[in-house]
């Protein structure tokens, strides 16, 4: 153990909520500069049997990210916190590796590389979050880390834009954008790995977080499994909505008539900034079964509040900036429970050996595999749909299916909370 490490574990909680949230934030931050950038290009006069081009690098991206997903239920759930570190700067390295040979091939035959960029960032996330976890302040972390995606999404495509107006070419700009970020990347993944393990504290207040197997998996998904699907679908919903306002906010937004490079960086702020602060309140709630029921009530009202935002811009009552703003809210008041804390209590109530890695990449392998079917209905099934259609369409359909389901959630799990408890009771 180094001086510094010695300096971290004997700080408090405070100053370590502080450190790690910085380290987090910025390594999932630096991420997002490996991942997003190509979503800044057009992409116009290219296409792949049939399908705009734009549409297939979105799609092959999307399918190496739930490839990831899909192996992150296995990989993430079962390594060894001494590996976490190498895990995450060897994927983003496999991914910017990508994104150079993305720039040397010629269009139509570069797309391979954004899937096999997707395959190396997909587990970053839950590889991030396992240093988070399991601790008094996660709720505090895991606003921060929940920034970090809303407001670096905005920002790299920003900087995307900024080196496309500048004459860098559309299939270089994601390699450029990448290399500007990867030496801040590597301080702070070195910052986030050497912080503290959750303490004896931390374990007996959230439970200790173990490795899972494929027997403990299979047990946790037989005795909890129709809660999980309840939650699951909402989350593969809210992706879907996600993806379609991210992936193809150029080409939105210039449907409404905005064509600046810092609207992205501007609406996504202050999303962000509501979403730390709600996020962060968890915190304060000391309860698990209450913090639980309360992230339910937070994606509840998410949904909500997208419909309520998006009747509001089909009838003129609001502009598409304040449009834009209080859908992001809403859908990330939905979406980001989803990215560990609702999984975080979960676990805590429940007492049981196994791992937010788990449930996380469940949830988004299925959120990814949705989006993928949506893009190429939206290429083949509805060729003369805008995608300013298409969101204002899914924005009214999708919450109504949510509010069901997160229903169907809390009378499930109350149940079983409420069963659980009276089992504990009698056996005493």
């Amino acid at each position: 153990m180094n001086k510094l490490e010695n300096f971290l574990q004997r700080q408090s909680q405070i100053f370590l909520a502080i450190y790690l949230g910085i380290a987090a934030f910025s390594t999932y931050f630096c991420m997002y500069a490996f991942r997003k950038p190509f979503t800044a290009g057009d992409f116009h006069d290219v296409t792949l049997l049939g399908i705009d081009y734009k549409i297939v690098l979105v799609i092959s991206q999307v399918l190496g990210y739930a490839t990831a997903k899909g192996l992150g239920i296995k990989i993430v759930s079962e390594v060894k916190p001494h590996q976490r570190a190498k895990y995450i700067v060897g994927m983003i390295l496999f991914a910017e590796l990508n994104l150079l040979l993305f720039g040397l091939v010629s269009p139509p035959y570069n797309w391979a590389f954004l899937y096999f960029n997707g395959l190396g960032l997909g587990m970053v996330y839950g590889l991030v979050f396992s240093f988070l976890e399991g601790r008094q302040i996660t709720e505090i972390l895991g606003a921060g880390l929940a920034v970090s995606f809303i407001v670096a999404s905005g920002m790299v495509k920003s900087i995307g834009k900024y080196f496309i107006n500048v004459g860098v070419n559309e299939y270089w700009m994601p390699f450029l954008t990448g290399l500007t970020f990867f030496p801040l990347l590597l301080i702070s993944v070195y910052a986030m790995s050497i912080a503290p393990k959750p303490s004896k504290v931390d374990e007996n207040e959230r439970s200790e977080r173990l490795p899972m197997n494929t027997q403990d998996r299979k047990n946790f998904l037989k005795k909890h499994g129709f809660g999980l699907i309840a939650l699951i679908t909402i989350y593969v919903l809210m992706t879907i909505l996600r993806d379609i306002r991210d992936n193809f906010g150029v080409e939105i937004w210039r449907e409404i008539g905005v064509t600046n490079a810092s609207i992205f960086a501007k609406t996504e702020s202050l999303i962000g900034l509501v979403i730390c602060a709600f996020t962060a309140f968890m915190y304060f709630v000391k309860n698990h079964k209450q913090a639980f029921w309360l992230n339910h009530l937070m994606i509840f009202a998410g949904v909500i509040l997208i419909l309520i935002a998006t009747l509001s811009f089909l009838n003129h009552t609001i502009s598409p900036f304040w449009w834009s703003v209080y859908l992001g809210i809403g859908l990330y008041m939905a979406y980001v429970p989803f990215n560990g804390m609702l999984f975080d209590r979960l676990l805590a109530v429940l007492k049981e050996k196994a791992n937010v890695g788990f449930l996380f990449y469940l949830a988004d392998f299925s959120g990814y595999v949705g989006s993928v079917v949506i893009l190429i209905y939206q290429n083949f099934g509805t060729k003369n749909t805008s995608w300013l259609n298409l969101l204002t369409d899914l924005s009214l359909f999708l919450p109504l299916i949510s509010m069901v389901l997160i229903i169907i959630s809390f009378f499930y799990f109350n149940r079983k909370l409420t069963s659980d408890s009276s089992a504990t009771v009698l056996s005493i």
